[in-house]
């Protein structure tokens, strides 16, 4: 179990404590909702959340294979959909994978990717296209 305590600052603005490090994050409201747009949304950290949790099951993978996985990158690209409710329509993630990778070891970081706990904690109404692209 984690707990994180939020505090609402006002502007639409909150506060995160993750309270087994106590470190901080702002979260704020995007632009096309009212907000600033100055830190990440509600919805910015979803799609942060995917692309990290499906990053570190990979390092997983990778760690226990004796993989090198450094240099890795992952950017996803999240689209809104507004019809019938505002919600998060689309995920696109797009990995850059480090170059000596085998084939077969390929296959078991692609299928770690995918395994991981955020992705499958999402609602089947939000597409999700993964690409991987090896050096």
């Amino acid at each position: 179990m984690v707990h994180i305590d939020l505090v609402y600052e006002g502007g639409l603005r909150t506060k995160a404590t993750h309270g087994p490090s106590g470190a901080e994050l702002s979260i704020d409201a995007p632009k096309d909702n009212e907000g600033k747009g100055e830190a990440f949304s509600p919805t910015d950290l979803l799609a942060t959340a995917l692309g990290a949790c499906m990053m570190t099951i990979m390092g997983i993978a990778a760690k226990r294979r004796g993989v090198k996985l450094e240099g890795a990158r992952v950017s996803v690209e999240k689209h809104m959909v507004a019809d019938p409710e505002r919600r998060v329509g689309r995920l696109d993630v797009a990995f850059d994978m480090p170059a000596g990778v085998g084939v077969e070891d390929r296959t078991v970081l692609e299928r770690a990717a995918l395994a991981c706990p955020v992705h499958k904690s999402l609602s089947p109404k939000t597409e999700v296209a993964v690409s991987f692209r090896w050096a």
